[in-house]
């Protein structure tokens, strides 16, 4: 059962005060680097792998009230609105769109794996991914180049080429693409609950056109930044592709590896501050995998280096106890953004 309104209201004034938040959680550039303590800063909210199982499903409502208590600028979701081993019906994501629907601000969703190709599995239904795929495009995506949220702003979508949920903006000196990546290798591992051990033609011929779409987003995102004398890039995807809790085999990460070298490419080429956010792994971890000397340049046989790429995962599934808030810091701040987890007030 949800919450009555009147205790959403508390919770939600409770999380106007807390959001100023703990030490504990404190993450990115200082609060007291050059710049921060200058007026009209813009802060927004990353989530990802929420919510997951029911007890979450739950308390999401409560959760959206507290970031829309915090007031940020718009929310970006970066993937799995379910858990990895419930049904892909289509309940589920008329559900969720129906708490999506009540952030205040704009929010920005891209798909996860969760919600369509790892639908194949029994525990999901045995659907066919590319099926689930579309109806999720149906749900979330049925007015392209819009963004959800109650006040919703408009975005530069990737319609036209199929990909509506390809999306960019530009927000105070920062350009943003959200892509959609997914883990399960970005969709080629073999659809097993269905019998499959091998990946489909189809499915091949589907991941192939989403990344070459994807890393044309990034490509127009840079020239963009480039163009305007932008201080910053941010893109955000599900896939963790730097995954750190593992050692992945090729076929783990394999699909990757063109995106990968893009943004090594990109990134290097640019003279801001570049930021990848991803979910997928549930852990928050920020480092840098493609600065001079990573293994991961190693691992995925790319050239050339990214010094200037700062990668974020932000906390998901058993980890979801808090949401990031960023903040575009003013010129003359120690970095460009900034970052800390707020915690939850609802458990």
């Amino acid at each position: 059962m949800r919450a009555s309104r009147a205790l959403l209201s508390l919770a939600a004034a409770l999380a106007a005060v807390a959001a100023g938040a703990s030490p504990a959680f404190a993450a990115g550039a200082s609060a007291d680097a050059p710049g921060q303590d200058k007026p009209g800063h813009y802060s927004f909210a990353v989530i990802g792998d929420v919510p997951y199982g029911a007890a979450q499903q739950a308390l999401f409502p409560q959760w959206i009230q507290e970031i829309n208590a915090a007031d940020p600028a718009m929310t970006f979701h970066v993937g799995d609105i379910k858990n990895g081993s419930t049904r892909c019906d289509d309940a589920l994501y008329q559900q969720i769109k129906g708490d999506f629907d009540t952030f205040v601000n704009p929010l920005i969703y891209t798909p996860g794996d969760n919600e369509w190709t790892d639908c194949h599995r029994a525990n999901n239904g045995a659907y066919n991914p590319l099926e689930r795929l579309a109806y999720d495009r149906s749900v979330f995506f049925s007015d392209p180049g819009v963004s959800l949220g109650q006040n919703p702003v408009k975005v530069d979508a990737q319609t036209a080429a199929g990909f509506p949920e390809n999306v960019t903006l530009r927000r105070q000196g920062v350009d943003f693409a959200a892509i959609h990546v997914v883990g399960s290798n970005d969709g080629v591992q073999p659809w097993a609950g269905l019998g499959d051990t091998a990946p489909r033609p189809e499915q091949l011929a589907a991941e192939q056109a989403r990344m070459a779409n994807a890393i044309s987003v990034v490509k127009s995102t840079f020239a963009t930044a480039k163009q305007k004398h932008d201080r910053a890039v941010m893109v955000l995807l599900q896939a963790d592709m730097f995954d750190p809790t593992y050692t992945p085999t090729w076929s783990d990460i394999s699909a990757f590896q063109p995106l990968v070298q893009t943004l090594v490419e990109q990134s290097s080429a640019f003279d801001g501050e570049v930021y990848l956010v991803n979910g997928d792994s549930h852990v928050y971890n920020s480092d840098k995998p493609l600065a001079t000397g990573s293994p991961w340049l190693t691992t995925y046989g790319v050239t050339g280096s990214a010094d200037n790429l700062t990668r974020v995962t932000v906390d998901g599934s058993s980890n979801n106890k808090d949401w990031l808030r960023v903040t575009i810091n003013r010129p003359g701040a120690a970095q460009v953004l900034s970052w800390e987890r707020v915690p939850y007030l609802a458990h």
